[in-house]
């Protein structure tokens, strides 16, 4: 830990976080780097400074406090320092280990493609988590958005946000197509067309593992119901698909006693209900069809149900399986509909990238949009939270804005430092306010009757409604 940053002097008074055991180690005064965002990035994180401390304060009644820490990226950064990200920002999140950052803008003509995931590249932040819930009141385009109450982990690090590309037309991009014509695809029908872009897509049992293990522990911490993993592996078999199986893989492995898979849930109900079946039967009716599929199939599927009953008849049959956390696997595409027409079957989503980035925007929309989203990228001892929506440049400094997505996405921060007290304030101050029709203009041009007020102005009513709480013990 450095005594300053990008020539900013560290607080006096404040102390670093520290990361034991695989646990973060939160002192009652952590220095807390935050980047106030281009745009309307200032305007929503003053107001979102005031809340968090209210928070804190109200909380615990002074024993803790938040030192905050300035440090640099966007455009600030570029008109201080000529860089877009510089290192000891980078450098300074690393040491302190949790940051809180506004919306960015990203550089058009070069440079970084995105500051977000440079951030989430160089500090491995491998689990990029956004809760989607509704609060009373706010505007949607759906006529029960309160079914709409999910979690949505999308792996950070892989999948093509890897950026690993060659642009058409150029030498390297024909290399690689006569490697991949000439070499690999040779002997087989299909052939890369020469005028073409090429992208590469990875996804790793590492990171696949690693993000459904957040997954599955969140469900369990939270008492969730379900983890459905989403994916396009009925195409992308080797990629998406496996992403599938790689998570199914690690719940077995690692969280036996805790969950279930889907089929094994059929495999077991259909037990219960009928003790005396054999395992062809059971095997019939968890895949239809069966009797026109080749022997080889045939025992495939009785060799799961053996397995099955096997490995956790003991532990899970009798109806105990209904206790246990359920993952299941949904095709993206299906996935997309059913937040629309079936919000309440899913309660925690695992997913690639891409998709990842696709379902949460698309959840958000139903609850009031970017501006009512938090977000926050995770990694192993370090979580960098942040504002999901962009810098809006044409309101920015007019204090219209609505600032809901930094105030969340700091309870979010503040539940993974422990201090689940101010989480619990800034969300309940958040959904008073709303309740109360005191909303920005986004909210009140579709709220009847609703009084609309500045950045500034809801914030101060979120702090408000914070007045009276019990102080924690």
């Amino acid at each position: 830990m450095k005594s300053s940053y990008n020539g900013q002097a560290i607080p006096v008074g404040g102390k670093g976080i520290g990361y034991s055991g695989g646990e973060l180690q939160v002192p009652d005064t952590p220095i807390i780097p935050f980047i106030e965002g281009d745009g309307t990035g200032r305007d929503i994180w003053k107001a979102s400074r005031r809340v968090f401390d209210a928070a804190v304060e109200h909380a615990y009644g002074g024993k803790r406090s938040v030192a905050w820490f300035e440090v640099f990226a966007g455009e600030k950064a570029f008109n201080a320092y000529k860089e877009w990200l510089p290192n000891e920002t980078v450098d300074a999140i690393r040491d302190f280990r949790v940051a809180i950052k506004g919306p960015l803008t990203t550089p058009v003509g070069g440079g970084i493609r995105s500051l977000n995931v440079a951030l989430r590249q160089i500090l491995d932040l491998y689990s990029c988590e956004r809760p989607v819930r509704y609060f009373a009141g706010v505007p949607s385009p759906v006529k029960q958005p309160e079914k709409m109450d999910v979690v949505i982990f999308r792996e950070n690090t892989e999948d093509v946000y890897i950026g690993i590309e060659w642009k058409s037309g150029t030498p390297e991009v024909k290399q690689l197509l006569e490697f991949l014509n000439h070499v690999m695809l040779k002997d087989g029908k299909k052939q890369i067309r020469w005028d073409s872009g090429v992208g590469i897509k990875p996804i790793s049992p590492t990171g696949t593992k690693r993000l459904v293990r957040r997954a599955i522990k969140y469900a369990l911490t939270h008492g969730r119901k379900s983890v459905t993993l989403v994916h396009k592996g009925n195409i992308q078999k080797f990629t998406e698909g496996a992403f599938r199986d790689w998570g199914y893989d690690l719940a077995r492995e690692e969280f036996r006693a805790e969950t279930v898979t889907e089929r094994e849930s059929w495999i077991l109900d259909n037990l219960d209900k009928n003790p005396g079946l054999s395992v062809e039967q059971n095997a019939a009716m968890i895949e239809p069809g069966l009797e026109q599929a080749t022997d080889a199939f045939t025992k495939a599927i009785c060799d799961e149900v053996k397995e099955t009953l096997h490995a956790i008849g003991a532990t899970h049959g009798k109806g105990q399986w209904k206790k246990k956390l359920m993952i299941n696997d949904r095709i993206a595409d299906s996935v997309f509909q059913q937040v629309l027409l079936r919000a309440d079957e899913y309660s925690v989503l695992a997913t690639p990238n891409l998709n990842g980035d696709y379902l949460s925007d698309a959840c958000a929309a139903q609850v009031g949009g970017l501006g009512m989203a938090p977000g926050s990228n995770i990694g192993d001892g370090f979580g960098v939270f942040e504002a999901t929506h962009g810098t809006a440049p044409k309101y920015a400094d007019k204090d219209v804005i609505n600032p809901s997505s930094v105030m969340l996405s700091g309870a979010m921060m503040f539940e993974f430092l422990g201090w689940k007290e101010a989480a619990q304030l800034i969300e309940e101050g958040i959904a008073r306010t709303i309740q109360q029709k005191r909303v920005t203009y986004d909210l009140e041009r579709l709220m009847p009757g609703a009084t609309k007020v500045g950045t500034a102005a809801f914030a101060t009513a979120i702090i408000e409604n914070m007045q009276g709480t019990a102080v924690a013990r």
